[in-house]
């Protein structure tokens, strides 16, 4: 394996996080944290992209994401990367394609807020990405209704299961909503108090 990608083995289930973490912080850790216990997940990868293109804000420099990222997850399981940036990649889709094509073997859970799966269907061949790995949608403050409603949710109804551990057993298209304890923490409030400094003038 090239330089900078994570080793894993055939049979490993591999959850992939996948943002800018801008900054990275606690609601980051706790829902990675109950994702590894809830799902049974042999390794964990934030995947620190180098830019959303929903987001018209761009983020900090990724050097300073990456040290922060690795600053305030320590956990054995979990690898921080720049996986998106060596792969070249920007959409979620075409990373999954170069993934599941570079490790042979290896199962991969998507994993997401239930912010994220609201408006998931804005995401390009957001189809593709269900088809192509399991996902593992993470309860989040404010989102669970409208989760459950959003147009990937009902796009995909009758292929969700009702626990994140059996994930690991199913070929996709399947996915799960778990409910975990929540946490408030968001990069944009962390950095509407000044709490990050971003190294941009």
């Amino acid at each position: 394996m090239r330089q900078g990608f994570p080793p894993a083995s055939r049979g490993m289930v591999v959850g992939l996080l996948g943002g800018s973490f801008d900054p990275a912080h606690a609601g980051h850790v706790h829902i990675t944290r109950e994702a590894i216990k809830r799902m049974g997940l042999d390794q964990v990868w934030w995947l620190v992209s180098p830019g959303n293109p929903l987001k018209a804000r761009q983020p900090a420099p990724m050097a300073e994401r990456m040290a922060r990222a690795k600053a305030v997850m320590q956990h054995p399981k979990v690898k921080i990367t720049a996986l998106e940036a060596a792969l070249g990649t920007r959409a979620t889709a075409d990373t999954v394609d170069r993934l599941t094509r570079l490790y042979p073997g290896v199962t991969f859970v998507w994993l997401m807020g239930a912010d994220n799966l609201v408006q998931f269907h804005r995401w390009g061949r957001w189809r593709d990405i269900l088809r192509r790995v399991a996902v593992g949608v993470l309860a989040r403050p404010g989102s669970g209704v409208a989760a459950r409603m959003s147009v990937a949710a009902r796009a995909f109804r009758v292929h969700r299961v009702a626990r994140g551990e059996t994930l690991r057993g199913r070929q996709p298209p399947v996915w799960a909503f778990v409910n975990l304890p929540l946490n408030n923490a968001s990069s944009s409030a962390i950095r509407a108090k000044g709490g990050w400094q971003s190294g941009r003038g």
